[in-house]
């Protein structure tokens, strides 16, 4: 909608890719990725599977289907059931990109409609597990966000410890581990970016208005209130 200018300016949750940036150049202008936050995915589970948490290559294996039951990473004897939503957001795309090494999801992922019915299905399916944005995953009280790791012995929880399990929430919830975010120490985190249209009209001032004032200390403090992870 920006690139067919109806839009002034856009939020994104990934980079442009080339064939964007080859769109706008074809149009007469350039596109601008303003970064404005910091974001983690988060890995959901069934509040009883007693997994503490996974490396990248076995959530990678989980959903190229290689992996398919919760024995082999150290779980109970019980199916695994991988939930995405469908292949048209920029979180699904991310994770394509980013943990599957661009291979397609495998053929026994199911799909959800959206990130509440695939919460609702895990919490309601003991084998199941989906990914999606952090602030979407880690204070909800019906399913457990896990720990990931780059490597076996390096996992990082999602929230900050100790953990508050279900039966003490609402009144309690989980947070988001926003130093291991920041720090990069978290192994799956992304950028937000304010997408503008550099073509010197007033959509482009509009655009970069917005950015600045996400980036001030208030835009950073209101970004951190709606879950996301300040830049600084």
């Amino acid at each position: 909608m920006l690139l067919t200018n109806q839009l002034s300016f856009a939020q994104s949750s990934r980079s442009l890719n080339p064939e964007e940036r080859q769109e706008a150049q074809q149009n007469g202008y350039s596109l601008r990725e303003i970064p404005v936050a910091i974001e983690g995915l988060a890995v959901a589970v069934h509040p009883d599977l007693s997994v503490e948490g996974l490396t990248l290559e076995q959530l990678r294996d989980i959903y190229l289907g290689s992996i398919t039951n919760w024995s082999q990473v150290g779980g109970p004897n019980l199916a695994i059931v991988p939930v995405s939503r469908t292949t048209d957001g920029g979180t699904v795309e991310f994770f394509i990109d980013t943990v599957l090494g661009s291979n397609n999801l495998a053929g026994n992922v199911t799909f959800a409609r959206s990130t509440t019915d695939a919460l609702r299905l895990v919490s309601s399916t003991p084998g199941a597990i989906y990914y999606a944005s952090a602030p979407e995953v880690v204070g909800q009280c019906t399913v457990k966000p896990i720990a990931l790791g780059r490597q076996a012995g390096q996992l990082v929880p999602p929230y900050r410890e100790p953990y508050i399990p279900a039966a003490n929430c609402p009144a309690q919830r989980n947070q988001l581990n926003t130093a291991a975010f920041q720090s990069g120490e978290y192994p799956i985190t992304r950028r937000m970016f304010v997408i503008v249209r550099e073509d010197g009209q007033l959509d482009q001032q509009a655009g970069e208005a917005y950015a600045n004032l996400l980036l001030t200390d208030e835009g950073q403090r209101l970004l951190e209130q709606a879950g996301f992870v300040p830049l600084r």
